[in-house]
């Protein structure tokens, strides 16, 4: 037999195949590892991502939940509805949020973010309602679905309500599996690839293990570590990582350019969150939380120091009349016009350390710390109130508004920021009792006016519907032949406790509070649901009532279909009715009252203009207001038998009226000289205590009944 041999080939397919076997053996082990490293970083890469949401998601809550409840403080303390609905619907807009509730301190909803808002006043009775109704400060409930974070809403000491957030479980989960399973995707190339890379290590034996050991660690192992460690900054807050270019375009570079991405994106959103947070988005100025915080800090810095501040609060005099009239973009674009004129006074007069910041709507404060502040507030206010009442030219037409401002010094008036802001607010409110377009110092008799004012408002609020406000009717009589032809409604008030309230109190209180436009409608149904009960009574001519109307309602612009709905109810004949308004209402805006009084008169409702002669007008504002009477105001009439000028103004408006066809009314004949002078001078109409006092309306039907 012949004896095999054991040649260089032979051996040289035995050193490789034992080289390959080593090199298997080794990328085995090296696989087995290589495995054995990829779950525990799809563990801890999913441990990472699914901490990193589930913090985010209760980070973001606690912020939505923080920033709804500070900016919820002025709405709900002023109960305006429509600023809790906007701030309500701009949150729950935002990603991941479920659901947003505001209730008051009874627990009843407020707003839930639908339109209609159908458990509007109910209280909350859902599982997690108990504890958060009860909560008084940041509360966190948890069901499978919702992460719930409720916020008090504070105002000071006082408990206005609460903010209830749902942040959505379900779709941060979502998110984090997404992140998930691209985390895995990431992984399973790469260990794809790398399978490849250790079938090419048998070949290339030893040498190219270690290479490929090398290219492994550089190409795999250092970018998913640097990962980790982006993750865990991530984690602590620090969104600002940079990531070292993983200089492949393979998996593991497109996973290190996704997540510089990712991370890119949280802390640009971080930053618009941020800026959100701090900025007015209109203005670009500082808002109300970014104020509070800046002034806090002043304030430290000032009393550390023993110096003082200023802080002025400005407010738009008459800027709803804008948005009401010519829309809410003319509105934004006065406020903007409005910024530049207040940024160029603060610049000029307020000092390099003074700040200007936007507390929504008409609303803005400046604070003032150096120099002699009081004197450069008290300049800076002369300086505004002069700037800001300039005309705007404004679609074609100039607008006139004005500002109210209020000037609070610290430490004189109050020690801290929640104070200085409210003593700020009393002073501009004030001002804008004053007359408005002027300032005011706070003082601490304001705080006692202001508290006076806020009783007054409670209960005035449902006095109507207890029975505590009641209608009287001034008689108005011809005065050729002194026959009784119409009645004024006045209101009057009788309080329990106080007594009898002028009207010049109330109403004034009423219009300031916007009561009035929901005084204004039930007055006038209740004055022509009385006239048509007089119809039995009344004998030949029927009489007319005329009703004062508000300057709030005329600006509504709904004063025709209220009035059109109230004489449907009561069958009062258009003719009957007579619409008082102010002259001062009239010519605040010409071309809204003209549209508003054609209404009227294509109705055949007939419309007079009070107080005539007190606002300055002049015939060119009857010729452009379409009106049917005046009524001369009682200040001329008391003192024409002294004052030959106010017998020549009298006996000018009547010739004027009268040249235009419109009818005269005198009101406040207190003597029979005062009649006889206005009956020589052809006066149509006239009333006042002479002829009759202001008589109720069982009065009033028992003097038709006795009248020839």
């Amino acid at each position: 037999m012949r004896k095999m041999r054991f040649g260089l080939q032979a051996r040289a397919i035995a050193v490789m195949g034992v080289s390959l076997l080593i090199a298997a053996i080794m990328v085995i082990l090296w696989m087995a590892r290589l495995g054995a490293f990829q779950t525990e970083v799809r563990t801890l890469g999913g441990e990472l991502i699914g901490s990193l949401y589930e913090q985010e998601a209760q980070r973001r809550g606690i912020s939505f939940a923080g920033d709804l409840a500070l900016a919820l403080v002025n709405p709900m303390y002023y109960s305006d509805s429509e600023q809790v609905a906007k701030l309500v619907n701009a949150l729950e807009a935002q990603p991941l949020v479920s659901y947003v509730r505001v209730f008051d301190a009874r627990g009843n909803l407020v707003h839930d973010g639908s339109e209609t808002v159908a458990d509007f006043g109910r209280r909350m009775d859902d599982p997690l309602a108990d504890k958060a109704l009860a909560a008084t400060q940041m509360l966190l409930q948890r069901t499978e679905h919702v992460l719930e974070v409720t916020m008090p809403v504070l105002l000071g000491e006082q408990r206005l309500g609460g903010v209830r957030i749902g942040i959505d479980l379900d779709g941060v989960r979502a998110q984090q599996a997404a992140a998930g399973e691209r985390l895995d995707s990431g992984i399973e190339a790469v260990g794809r690839r790398h399978l490849i890379t250790g079938l090419v290590l048998l070949v290339t034996l030893l040498l190219l293990t270690v290479v490929v050991s090398l290219y492994v660690q550089r190409t795999l192992v250092q970018p998913v570590r640097s990962l980790v460690t982006a993750a865990r900054r991530m984690e602590q807050g620090d969104y600002e990582v940079e990531l070292p270019d993983a200089g492949s375009n393979d998996e593991i570079g497109e996973l290190v350019r996704s997540f510089s991405t990712m991370s890119q994106a949280i802390a640009r959103h971080d930053r618009e969150v941020r800026k959100l947070a701090y900025t007015d988005a209109l203005t670009g100025l500082s808002n109300r939380l970014a104020f509070r915080q800046a002034l806090e800090s002043r304030m430290v810095s000032a009393s550390a120091a023993g110096q003082r501040l200023a802080l002025l609060f400005v407010d738009v005099d008459d800027f709803k009349r804008v948005n009401d009239t010519l829309g809410h973009e003319a509105g934004d674009d006065v406020l903007l016009r409005f910024v530049e004129r207040i940024n160029a006074a603060v610049t000029s007069h307020g000092g390099s350390q003074s700040l200007l910041a936007r507390f929504g709507g008409d609303e803005f404060v400046i604070l003032l710390g150096e120099g002699d502040t009081a004197a450069n507030a008290l300049r800076l206010a002369e300086v505004l109130v002069a700037e800001l009442s300039k005309p705007l030219s404004l679609s074609g037409r100039d607008v006139f508004l004005g500002s109210s401002i209020g000037i609070t010094l610290f430490p004189d008036d109050a020690a801290d920021a929640t104070g200085l802001l409210k003593n700020g607010d009393i002073a501009m409110y004030q001002a804008k009792l004053a007359g408005k377009n002027c300032y005011r110092y706070y003082s601490r008799a304001m705080d006692h006016a202001v508290e006076r004012r806020v009783h007054m408002e409670q209960e005035l609020r449902g006095a109507w519907e207890r029975g505590e406000l009641h209608l009287v009717y001034q008689p108005i009589y011809r005065t050729r032949d002194r026959r009784l032809v119409g009645v004024e409604v006045l209101l009057r008030w009788q309080h329990p406790q106080l007594g009898a309230i002028p009207p010049s109190v109330f109403i004034q209180v009423a219009e300031q509070s916007g009561l009035i436009e929901q005084l204004g409608p039930k007055v006038l149904r209740a004055a022509c649901m009385e006239a048509r009960r007089w119809e039995a009574v009344a004998g030949g001519e029927q009489l007319f009532v005329s009703v004062n109307v508000s300057p709030r309602q005329l600006r509504n612009g709904d004063l025709s279909d209220v009035v059109v709905a109230c004489l449907a109810e009561s069958g009062l004949p258009a003719s009957r009715l007579h619409i008082e308004l102010t002259e001062t209402a009239v010519i605040g805006d010409e071309m809204l009252a003209a549209s508003l009084l054609d209404k009227l008169h294509r109705h055949g409702v007939k419309v007079w203009l009070d107080d005539f002669g007190t606002g300055f007008s002049g015939l060119s504002h009857l010729r452009q207001v379409p009106v049917d009477g005046v009524k001369i105001d009682k200040s001329f009439v008391a003192d024409m038998q002294r004052d030959p000028d106010d017998l020549a103004l009298t006996t000018a408006i009547i010739a004027m009226c009268h040249a235009l066809g419109i009818t005269v009314v005198a009101e406040g004949i207190e003597q029979e000289a005062q009649f006889d002078l206005l009956a020589q001078r052809s006066c149509d109409l006239v009333q006042g205590y002479w002829l009759g006092r202001p008589l109720s309306s069982t009065q009033l039907v028992q003097l038709l009944k006795t009248s020839p």
